[in-house]
């Protein structure tokens, strides 16, 4: 009995800058800083490798004394919306009606919503009473990938059912207007908002890459690396400098066995979909895997049209892998990393 993917949907919010139109915005926020200090925040932006980045508020709302409250009332109404739209694009690719659905995962990090995205989604598109739910929270951009991976436990543990994961974020709105750290200013460069659904299967009727392993790795104190703060004016973004050095000190511990578990090489891996931390974790992973004659041009081109879209970014990456409609055979390796810190890995054959 195998799971397989069936399909991917994305949604994106109203609002979208390209990065060369944030700027203005940036001139007004830094006003009362060192001149230096606003050239090196431009220089941030203007080198995040991030064309444009989407999101659930206006530039103007963005970059304003909005208060948590309202901030988080915008991430709820907004993700209850592109929840909803994300879930319908995928239904509609797989000719799947709502009620096909046994199980629903809904992650996200970038906000606080009881009840949670799923119960929304359960009354908004009329899905089953008896579906089963799992919001999972507090997993950050790893949460795609772990959210396939509870997917796959279910329906490894229950044939022929069908499973919906949802990831939606909006980094932005964890934006905070006081704080010129580096982490809140590289987040605000690197990040933008999103949503995407990915659905699996372990019904013999549906096809697609077949999740053949998923395995995660922790990093062991490592918990101060990567995350939140909740703060009164809202969740404060923790990012260590040490990110990139520490996920290139373990990759090979990350990557190397868990194919050798499956009898594979990263010479056997035809597709690379890895989630696009940012720029300088690009460029280590891609100092690693060109030597291997590898790439990761799906990773580097989503980041370039949206940013990071935390736990959502990963799935607009397999989207593209999907559209591509890879060959009969061909193997994928998706990976993620988040607070905790951790690394997601999930092996794919067409």
């Amino acid at each position: 009995m195998s799971v397989i993917v069936k399909a991917v949907g994305k949604a994106l919010p109203q609002f979208w800058r390209a990065t060369e139109d944030i700027i203005p915005f940036l001139d007004v926020w830094l006003k009362d800083q060192d001149e230096r200090f606003i050239r090196k925040v431009k220089k941030i932006f203007e080198g995040a490798a991030v064309d444009k980045r989407y999101s659930f508020m206006s530039p103007e709302e963005v970059f304003s004394d909005l208060s948590f409250e309202k901030r988080n009332d915008i991430y709820i109404r907004e993700g209850i919306r592109l929840g909803a739209q994300c879930l319908e694009t995928a239904l509609a690719k797989a000719n799947w009606k709502p009620e096909d659905l046994d199980y629903i995962i809904t992650v996200s990090c970038t906000g606080i919503m009881i009840p949670s995205l799923d119960a929304y989604l359960i009354n908004k598109l009329k899905l089953r009473n008896d579906i089963v739910r799992l919001p999972v929270t507090e997993m950050g951009c790893a949460a795609g990938v772990s959210g396939m991976i509870y997917a796959k436990n279910f329906l490894k543990a229950n044939p022929g059912k069908r499973a919906a994961v949802i990831a939606v974020e909006s980094p932005t709105a964890t934006f905070q207007l006081n704080d010129f750290s580096m982490a809140n200013i590289v987040s605000a460069a690197i990040f933008g908002d999103g949503a995407a659904c990915v659905l699996l299967s372990s019904n013999d009727e549906d096809d697609g890459p077949e999740m053949l392993a998923e395995e995660m790795y922790h990093f062991y104190d490592a918990e101060d690396m990567m995350g939140f703060k909740l703060t009164n004016t809202g969740l404060q973004m923790v990012l260590d400098v040490e990110v990139p050095n520490t996920i290139e000190a373990h990759f090979p511990q990350i990557i190397h066995p868990f194919l050798a578990k499956n009898n594979l090489a990263i010479a056997d891996i035809r597709h690379l979909i890895f989630h696009p931390g940012g720029k300088k974790i690009i460029q280590v992973v891609e100092e690693l895997f060109g030597k291997l004659g590898k790439n990761i041009n799906e990773t580097k081109e989503i980041l370039r049209q949206y940013g990071n879209m935390s736990s959502a970014t990963v799935l607009y990456v397999l989207e593209s892998y999907m559209d591509k409609k890879p060959l009969k055979g061909e193997k994928g390796l998706m990976l993620s990393f988040g607070p905790g810190f951790s690394a997601q890995r999930i092996l794919l054959e067409w």
